[in-house]
Order: structure tokens, then sequence, then C-alpha cells
């Protein structure tokens, strides 16, 4: 099928160009998107008569698209996902849950801006690329995990798909309780020698 592209299409063309597409790329994602019309009299004398008003269309959508840009570039979320010890999850993260993620922390992307081809499926820190506009891409992380004390890990550059970093989050817990555990015993007595000390003052004061 041949369309007028409304607006410039990464890898596609600029606006006001004539292209050939394939029909379902057309009919599923650029005419409805209002990115194309179908090439033909009707439609050309349209584009020419709305083109200032597109330009200034294109020209708002780039600057919104550079401002979410600036605000999630660079920018990494924490995802817990259940894992089998060899860190494959049960089940994956795709566009739908990219998109999801990013509007519970109040970044409203559309599905068909995430380039994500294959879901992610294994645990660890993950790069996703956003094309919030022809002109305007980002990288985003997702840091994905099965327990936040996890991701921590995982920020820290712990694979923790290997035995060995199960390990050392075992160790790191049972240190943690012990260390709880020591405290509590510790003011234990603090408080049971300060309850003896009260009781030989009181003796004292008696036998005075």
């Amino acid at each position: 099928m041949k369309v007028i592209l409304l607006e410039r299409v990464a890898k596609l063309g600029y606006m006001g160009e004539e292209v050939s597409v394939k029909d379902g790329y057309a009919r599923n994602f650029l005419l409805p998107e209002g990115k194309a019309l179908r090439a033909n009299a009707a439609n050309r004398a349209r584009f020419e008569a709305e083109k200032e008003a597109l330009e200034a269309r294109n020209k708002e959508r780039m600057s919104s698209a550079e401002e979410i840009g600036a605000a999630l570039g660079g920018k990494s979320f924490i995802v817990i996902r259940s894992a089998g010890e060899t860190g494959q999850l049960y089940g994956s993260v795709a566009s739908r849950d990219v998109v999801s993620i990013l509007e519970e922390n109040g970044f409203k992307v559309a599905r068909s801006q995430v380039d994500l081809n294959t879901p992610i499926k294994t645990l660890g820190i993950h790069s996703v690329a956003l094309n919030l506009h022809a002109d305007v891409q980002v990288s985003v992380e997702f840091n994905i995990a099965r327990t936040p004390d996890e991701a921590e890990l995982q920020a820290q550059g712990v694979d923790m798909s290997s035995a060995d970093a199960m390990f050392e989050l075992e160790d790191q817990a049972e240190a943690e309780a012990a260390a709880e555990e020591a405290a509590a015993e510790e003011e234990g007595s603090e408080e049971e020698a300060s309850a003896d000390a009260e009781t030989s003052e009181e003796a004292s004061d008696e036998d005075a």
C-alpha cells in the first residue's frame, strides 16, 4: 500500500513523503495512529491544506517527547517477579508490562513506543529502548529481581542467577539475624544490670 506520511516515521520517511508499506503495517499502525493517509488525489489535497497544522502538531509532539525523555532517560525501575534458582522467570516481562510499570511511576508511554521485540525472561538489569518520537529515543533500566534485597545486590553488580549469589544473600540474612539477636541480648543484659543496681541501692537505703 502507498501512503502519505503525516509526520516523520523512523526508518520510513519524512512528513509529506509517499512511501510503499505492507498493508498490515498501514492498517494496524500508520493509519489508525494518524501517522499516514492512503496515497490518492483527495488525500494529497487534504495534506497540502492541513500541512501547516500538521507541522505545528508534530512540533508539539516532539516537544512533549523531549520533556518525557529528559525525565525518563537513565532511570532504573525495580520489578519484583518470581523466578527459579537459575534466574529464569516464571513468566516474562513484555511491552505491556513496561507500559504498566512506567505508568505506575507517573510516565505515560504507548506500547508501540516500547522497543522490546523479545520479552524479558531472566533476572537481572535489562535496558529497554523507548522510541518516544522519531527524533527522541531514550533507554530505561529494569532491575528484575525476586525481592528488594536481591534488586539491591544486582544494582551493586551481583549476578542473582548464580548459586554463589544465593549463598551470599542467605549469609547476609543470617548475619543480620545474628546481629539483631546479639543486640537484643545486650539490651536485656543492660536492663538486668540496671535492675540489679536499683535493687542494691534500695537495700543500701534500708540498711541506712
